[in-house]
């Protein structure tokens, strides 16, 4: 009696000194420099309001829309981060499960038949003997491994969260682009048809002035020599539209064969001409799924410090086990001899503890990587931001110089055939007119393409405007 006294006496202590180990996680802090405006915000083609969740619908093109949505429904990427994330909500399930009593039940049912030697007088030589029992357990979590665990698992499941708002982000922005490429290729396939419709009537009305006797043949063959040039050009665009269609049928779930007719009428790029609301940089941090998840890791990670400490004190588990032995299936339940067996179990790597040391050295160093991954991430994302902004801005400059570049050189080129007609200049004159026409003509339709890749280049940094209720919910204070 007075072991089993003193037994209860030490577990009551162990229980009223127990604390939970490891370091309590803080919320990383992020340079006072990147909650500010951005450095690119001050141009006229953007604006500090705060981007929308689905801000591809700023393109105002239902068929665009149609197409997102068929993509964040069908994506096999998505589906693979969606499953990722549902393992680690069964991770945590389990982690949490470690807080009940863990129970169990045994059953064992032996036939044993000794020999004519080893026989008693008196006694069966063959019998059954069947046993069946119910046994419990419940670790009292006294240093914090259970819940260190659940925070562990807590932390990845937020972490697959995030990746999988980063792959929607990422499929968004892909499916877009993929629109995007097979309109502007589209568009240039208009422009390439134009210039070379110019092109014939120019080599008709060079024909005919050789026909008169006011043009040589040189005239003639340097015009057919521009026009199949431009010609030539014609199916590698055609190929580069038709890859951008297989694309966008991939991304939204499709063999190409599927894709809706729909999806490439399309001819003209698409652009959205108001300024673009991109909001400042703490709005950034709070909406980007990377820093969301590289926290999210730090915090999985810092937890798993209190896991590998834990193992460093005993670890005690109250529980018992009762059951009825009985020779006969028929005296189971029916007042056969019950055991049963009450008491803690104490196990403790104990002296010898370098191998604990080692591992929570291990999850130190993955903290503290974390911890700079995380602040790479930061960096990164208004490094992305800014790379973008310029971007567009200068984009936008440079097609304004390139359309008074199209539209001087149609002028010019306009006043020079009027002037072929009479007689004023020679031919060659004219051919390098309607060369700088046409060069400038597709200049123009590049610059199209070029502005709506940086306008889905910088919706991409921005974090795509993914869920921002859930992710300015699940930031810390400290990265808002």
């Amino acid at each position: 009696m007075n072991t089993k006294k003193l037994l209860l006496a030490a577990v009551s202590a162990l229980v009223l000194a127990g604390c939970t180990v490891g370091p309590d996680y803080s919320a990383p802090a992020v340079p006072p420099t990147a909650a500010v405006p951005f450095i690119g915000g001050t141009s006229p083609a953007v604006s500090a309001t705060e981007p929308a969740q689905d801000w591809w619908r700023l393109y105002d093109d239902p068929v665009l829309d149609s197409l997102v949505a068929d993509a964040l429904s069908a994506n096999t990427d998505i589906r693979v981060a969606v499953a990722r994330l549902e393992r680690a909500r069964s991770t945590l399930r389990g982690a949490k499960a470690d807080r009940l009593p863990a129970t169990g039940v045994t059953a064992s049912a032996t036939y044993d038949r000794v020999s004519a030697v080893e026989s008693i007088p008196g006694r069966k030589r063959e019998s059954w003997l069947i046993d069946g029992g119910l046994s419990i357990g419940y670790e009292l979590d006294l240093f914090g491994r259970v819940g260190r665990s659940i925070e562990a698992a807590d932390g990845d499941v937020a972490v697959a969260a995030a990746d999988a708002d980063a792959v929607r982000v990422m499929v968004v922005a892909d499916t877009i682009r993929a629109y995007a490429d097979a309109a502007s290729a589209a568009e240039r396939l208009a422009v390439a048809g134009r210039t070379v419709e110019l092109l014939d009537q120019s080599l008709r009305v060079t024909g005919k002035r050789l026909e008169a006797g006011r043009a040589d043949k040189l005239d003639l063959v340097r015009i057919t020599a521009l026009r199949d040039q431009r010609a030539a050009l014609v199916p590698g665009i055609a190929a580069e539209r038709q890859a951008a269609l297989f694309r966008l049928a991939t991304l939204t779930g499709r063999t190409p064969q599927a894709l809706p007719p729909e999806a490439g009428a399309r001819s003209t790029t698409p652009r959205i001409v108001r300024p673009l609301p991109v909001g400042d940089g703490a709005a950034l941090l709070a909406r980007r799924p990377d820093i969301r998840a590289a926290e999210r890791q730090l915090a999985a990670d810092t937890a798993r410090i209190g896991v590998a400490t834990a193992d460093l004190y005993p670890r005690i588990t109250l529980g018992g086990a009762a059951g009825q032995t009985s020779t006969g299936l028929g005296d189971l339940f029916t007042g056969g001899p019950l055991w049963y067996m009450l008491g803690p179990q104490i196990s403790w790597a104990f002296p010898n503890q370098e191998g604990v040391r080692a591992r929570i050295g291990g999850a130190e160093a993955d903290a503290s990587g974390s911890l700079a991954t995380f602040d790479g991430a930061v960096l990164e994302a208004l490094q992305e931001t800014e790379t973008a902004l310029s971007g567009y801005a200068k984009a936008l400059d440079g097609r304004v110089a390139l359309q008074a570049a199209r539209d001087q050189a149609e002028t010019a080129a306009r006043i020079v055939r009027a002037r072929q007609r009479e007689g004023q200049v020679d031919f060659l004159e004219v051919l390098d007119a309607e060369r700088t026409a046409a060069d400038t003509e597709a200049d123009l339709a590049a610059a199209d393409a070029r502005i709506a890749d940086d306008q889905i280049d910088l919706f991409r940094a921005l974090g795509g405007g993914w869920q921002t209720r859930q992710i300015a919910s699940a930031t810390p204070e400290s990265v808002r």
